[in-house]
């Protein structure tokens, strides 16, 4: 009984999560910055995004392509920065809790690295958890600037990819996504952990080594 229920449950939402994506595509840019606001803020729709893009974008010109992509970017960018803002209070808290030399040091590498803690995630299509990054920018006060320029180019980048590809293969891009998106997201994002980490050592070692660092 618990099991058929279950069951019920699961194919109720199905149909809900179908008519509402319908939904979202019949309104078009409009529907897509709606779908990208939600997604980058407080939502988890992996792979939406990408996916009605390249659904909209199929058999279109290259001037609605465009349009589809920049819509997606504008929301997925207003989104971010809602969460930018939560990340940013979330510092303020933390400074009167993090406190010492290795506060510091994580603070200090954020703000070197930070642009690309967002730019090169920004890329990458899901399982990256791309809204860690973003509260991180906040936490760490990457310069707003800064943050919103890695956002756009790496948003931007993403979506003219899958834009480009739906005007030129058409659905061939949506099956790859379909098929083969969240394997290859997962394996571009244990690659991007295995270069955080490679660097972070070095960057540790190096302040280590460096004349405040040592013991008088």
């Amino acid at each position: 009984m618990f099991l058929a229920t279950t069951d019920g449950f699961w194919a109720s939402a199905r149909i809900f999560i179908e008519h509402a994506y319908e939904f979202i595509a019949d309104l078009g840019g409009p529907g897509l910055f709606m779908m990208a606001l939600a997604d980058s803020s407080f939502l988890s729709l992996p792979e939406g995004n990408d996916v009605l893009i390249v659904v909209l974008s199929t058999g279109q010109t290259w001037g609605l392509m465009s349009y589809y992509v920049l819509m997606t970017t504008f929301g997925s960018v207003c989104g971010c920065s809602v969460l930018y803002s939560v990340g940013r209070r979330g510092g303020k808290f933390m400074e009167t809790r993090l406190k010492g030399e290795k506060a510091e040091e994580m603070k200090s590498m954020y703000r070197r690295w930070g642009t690309w803690f967002v730019l090169i995630p920004s890329i990458l299509p899901p399982p990256t958890p791309f809204k860690v990054f973003v509260l991180s920018a906040g936490l760490f006060r990457i310069p707003f600037p800064k943050f919103l320029l890695s956002v756009v180019i790496g948003r931007s980048i993403r979506y003219f990819m899958w834009g480009i590809g739906a005007v030129l293969y058409g659905e061939v891009v949506g099956e790859f996504i379909e098929e083969n998106l969240p394997l290859v997201g997962t394996l571009l994002f244990l690659l991007l952990i295995a270069i955080i980490s490679s660097y972070g050592v070095k960057w540790f070692r190096k302040r280590k080594k460096s004349p405040q660092h040592e013991v008088v």
